[in-house]
């Protein structure tokens, strides 16, 4: 038995304002944008020529869902940018204006920063040793 994971659901406040962050400032690949009526849309977006999972960005809908933007993770980094340069990456990311919460360290398991998108998520940009 094969199995992968497809993607995770980030909830977000506004289906475009998510898919421009992710596709222009992070340059991420826009894969599906299906309607699904009464203001619902499948929105998948994934890293260009990443064969891994794809985020499911999902508007929130109602308070429960509203609050839990940016904090789906308890305030912990909850996902993972995973490059095969981190100077590169971590450049372009800096001038398309991400903000960086610490400059990059490296660790045992390789070079990593901590990044927040415009939503509040936290993230590891990570070059693996």
């Amino acid at each position: 038995m094969r199995q992968s994971l497809h993607a995770v659901t980030l909830v977000v406040p506004d289906y475009d304002d998510a898919i421009a962050f992710y596709t222009k400032t992070l340059d991420f690949a826009l894969t599906q944008d299906i309607d699904l009526g009464d203001g619902k849309r499948w929105v998948l977006v994934a890293p260009k020529g990443s064969d891994g999972a794809s985020i499911l960005l999902a508007k929130a809908d109602g308070a429960q869902q509203k609050a839990a933007i940016g904090n789906q993770t308890g305030g912990r980094v909850g996902f993972f940018l995973q490059t095969d340069d981190f100077q590169r990456d971590h450049a372009n990311m800096c001038a398309a204006g991400v903000t960086f919460e610490e400059d990059s360290r490296h660790e045992p398991y390789g070079t990593v920063a901590v990044w927040r998108d415009p939503f509040g998520n936290r993230w590891d940009l990570i070059q693996f040793a």
